[in-house]
Parts: C-alpha cells; structure tokens; sequence
C-alpha cells in the first residue's frame, strides 16, 4: 500500500491560493481530508468561510436518493448558502450567473467512482461552463479514481443520446480521475477557461482505493463500498428497466430482481456464461424502497472474485439479456423519465446508443459491439497526452 495525500489536503497544508479571496465550494458530504474532517470545515478554518457552496446530485450531506429533488439550503457548518445543482427541473443542473456572481476562485471536490453516468462529473462540467462564461477560476482538488485508472470499458455517445449520464465525452469506466476529466473538458469545450487542478500526491493508476491508505466515504446512498463502485459501470444499466437493481437493500448493485422472475433459471444462463471475476447465486430479497418496494423479489447476487478481470459493462449487459430473454412478457425497458428525459430509451441514455438495447431485442451476439467499443476506447487513450497526471 501507498500513503496516498489528495488534493484537499495538499492544499489544506498550504492554503495560500485561495486565502484573502472570496471562494466558492462544489463537494459534498464525502469530500472529507485523510483524517475525516469535511472540506468546507478544514478550508472554511484555513481560508475564511466560503462565498457559496454547490451541492450536486443527493445533496450536501448526501442523503437524498437517486433522482430526488434537492432544496437549496444554508449550511450549517460554515453558515454559507448552499445551492443545490440537483432540483425539480433540468434547468437546475447548472449554476445561474447570479451564482457566480462576485467569486474569485471556485473549489471542486467531488469524489467520483469512475462511471461516466455517475453525475458528479456532469455537475462539474456545468459548473466549468458557468465558471467559463463569469470569467471565475475554477481549481479541482482530485482524488484518485476508485476503481483504478487502468481499465477503461464501453463506447461514445452518439448525437441524441446526450443527456445528464451522457454528458462526458469518455467511455462508460473512464479510467480518468476528476481532474483529468476537467483537463478533458477544458481542451474540448472551455478553451477560455482559467482552470486548475490540486494534484493527488503518490498515486499510481493502477492502485484501486483500498491501497491508497485513505478512508472509504460512501460517495451516495447506494454506493455503500469499494466493490458496489467496481460492479456499477455495468449494473447501473439495470436503472433502465423494471428490475430492481437492489435499492432499498443493503446489497444495492449487488441484488437484481423482480417478483416475476425466475431466479434460479438467471443464475443457471449467468454461471452458462462465465463472465470473468463474477459468481451468481440465486436469491430473494424485499427492497424496502425503490422498485417493487415490500415485495419479495426473485433474483441473482453478484459476487466479485477477481476485480481485475472483471469486465462490468460487458457482465451489465449479459445479465440484462438473460433477464429479457427468460422473462419474456414480464421484463420491460423502463417507461417513466430517466435524469430529465422522457423520449430516449434510458439504456440508450446510459450506453451512448440504441446499439445496446437492439442486440438485445433482437438477440443478436454482443461481440460485434464490444469489438467496436474496444477500437473506439483504444481511440480515445491515443487522445489522453497532456490531459494524464499519473504514472502507471
């Protein structure tokens, strides 16, 4: 293991480019320094309070679900107000210029789980257009990538299927932490941009969270630990459909299930597939909340075995397709808007494509696509020079 510092406590130490300016704070409750204590404490103590601070999807303190309007508030820690980026309508995910109005430099610490439709970086690079068009410095205090910065798994975002999960121009595993993402944006569509980023200290790509030394702060509700982040690039595909994914358990991304389906038959067509650095066990379980909340629910559990050679996004996929093709007449693609948009398939939302979801429908093999992906993501990696912070 390696003693990995953030960039929050890089700064924290020497705080000079921000003191004496009037500074803003996107974060929430998981942006905390190696000793627990929360960004906008430890910088509010070191630099004066902050002008405003931002709070992205599931709030401040992170305690809303998945797609639940979050109220602006004031915080109760540094006294500042807190906008909140995740309200009632699309029109919310991005700062209003009165936001920025006034502020000097605004601080990002987000922790990311490294999935391009997990939305902290959609917040983000908001915030960056805002920050770009008031003319505000904008500095990320990066983190490593969760789930290592090696791997890289799924395609591009094809025009119309843009949206809130699909806003970030990388693959589905992006193998990129925040700061790099920031670098991206900047060199793809806020040239003008006077942007920074506060370096992690130590990190290699290929160290995975628990061997940086730092303390796992559950980022959102239903990201309780460091496997539930390897296993969501590809089971938050289950979001497109109406198999609960596990919310309202304590095994969320790890319980797939309805009360029509036939468990025992979806492990049995998962363990005839053999996807690498998985196992399945037939299971039930009763989501206390979120789809077919009190019902007892039939199902898989996903066991992680190897997370090196797992493969989510592909794993995401095959299980979708063993759960449509047993469960004919009861599985259904979702039907109620998925992050702000009603007229494009969720899963299209979430892979980039309807190319997905046809292969499914239509049962043809997933190879073609994935050969495609792979060109696309080996593509993408010859474009990454000058945005990379770390070494392998």
């Amino acid at each position: 293991m390696t003693r990995v510092t953030t960039g929050l406590d890089v700064l924290v130490a020497d705080p000079g480019l921000i003191r004496g300016r009037r500074w803003a704070l996107l974060a929430n409750h998981a942006a905390v320094t190696r000793t627990l204590d929360p960004a906008r404490g430890v910088l509010a103590a070191a630099a004066g309070p902050p002008a405003r601070i931002f709070a992205p999807e599931h709030g401040l303190d992170g305690v809303a679900q998945d797609m639940e309007t979050v109220d602006d508030e004031r915080d109760g820690l540094t006294g500042a107000p807190v906008r909140s980026l995740y309200g009632a309508t699309a029109s919310t995910l991005r700062p209003r210029p009165e936001d920025l109005g006034g502020i000097d430099i605004l601080l990002v610490d987000l922790p990311d789980i490294g999935s391009r439709y997990y939305t902290f970086a959609a917040t983000m690079d908001a915030v960056m257009a805002g920050c770009e068009a008031d003319g505000v410095q904008l500095l990320v205090l990066d983190r490593p990538n969760p789930i290592g910065g090696v791997r890289r798994e799924g395609g591009p975002v094809t025009p119309g299927c843009e949206s809130f999960v699909s806003q970030i121009p990388t693959p589905i595993r992006h193998g990129l932490t925040l700061g790099e993402i920031a670098l991206l944006l900047r060199r793809e569509r806020y040239g003008n941009l006077e942007l920074g980023v506060t370096a992690c200290r130590d990190w290699s790509r290929a160290a995975w969270w628990d061997e940086t030394t730092l303390p796992w702060v559950p980022p959102s509700p239903n990201m309780p630990t460091l496997e539930t982040a390897a296993l969501y690039p590809g089971l938050c595909l289950i979001e497109a459909t109406n198999l609960s994914e596990g919310r309202g358990t304590t095994r969320p991304f790890h319980l797939i299930g309805a009360p029509w389906a036939d468990a025992e038959g979806v492990t049995a067509g998962l363990r005839a597939l053999d996807p690498p650095g998985v196992a399945f066990r037939a299971v039930r379980f009763r989501p206390q909340f979120g789809k077919h909340a009190g019902r007892v629910c039939s199902g898989v559990e996903l066991h992680v075995t190897d997370r090196v050679s797992l493969e989510p996004v592909a794993l995401g996929l095959q299980l979708l397709r063993v759960f449509h093709d047993l469960n004919r007449g009861s599985f259904s693609w979702r039907a109620e808007p998925y992050e702000f948009v009603s007229e494009v398939p969720a899963l299209d939302l979430l892979t980039g494509s309807p190319a997905a979801r046809r292969c499914i429908e239509d049962g043809t093999p997933f190879a073609p696509l994935f050969d495609e992906w792979r060109h696309w993501v080996s593509a993408f990696e010859d474009t990454l020079d000058g945005i990379l912070l770390y070494h392998p």
